[in-house]
């Protein structure tokens, strides 16, 4: 078990153990992960799959996004996501996550997400929208 598996983010989103993520910084206007380079989680030529990239991106949105939520909220859900890619990312690097809110309403969250890798060069660029759950009467 590596030292960030007792990180909280852990329990609130088990993926985010799978994948070894690590919170940095958590609030309502911005949310900072952190991912590490590792094999398991590579396509050909050690290269970090786009998945994985486009699930710390999600994630860092997701905790963003919980960190909006009004007093009547149960939760939130990714409805939408685009992601670019800008930059591969090989061995030995760690990337960043960094989300911040677009919009704030009373149904949806819009987010906005850069990832970076250790070097500061822009990796992906995710925007996403999260609905706002709440108890069904």
């Amino acid at each position: 078990m590596s030292s960030s598996q007792s990180d909280p983010l852990h329990q609130a989103v088990p993926l985010a153990g799978t994948f070894d993520m690590r919170t940095v910084r958590q609030g309502a206007d911005e949310c900072v992960v952190e991912m590490a380079w590792a094999e398991a989680l590579c396509t050909a030529n050690g290269m970090l799959h786009g998945g994985a990239l486009m699930a710390l991106a999600d994630t860092a949105g997701a905790v963003l996004a919980f960190s909006n939520l009004p007093p009547d909220a149960i939760g939130t859900t990714t409805i939408e996501s685009k992601t670019n890619f800008f930059s591969a990312v090989k061995q030995g690097s760690t990337v960043t996550a960094a989300a911040r809110p677009l919009h704030v309403g009373r149904t949806t969250i819009v987010i906005e997400t850069e990832v970076r890798n250790d070097q500061g060069r822009l990796v992906t660029k995710t925007t996403q929208t999260q609905a706002i759950l709440r108890p069904q009467t």
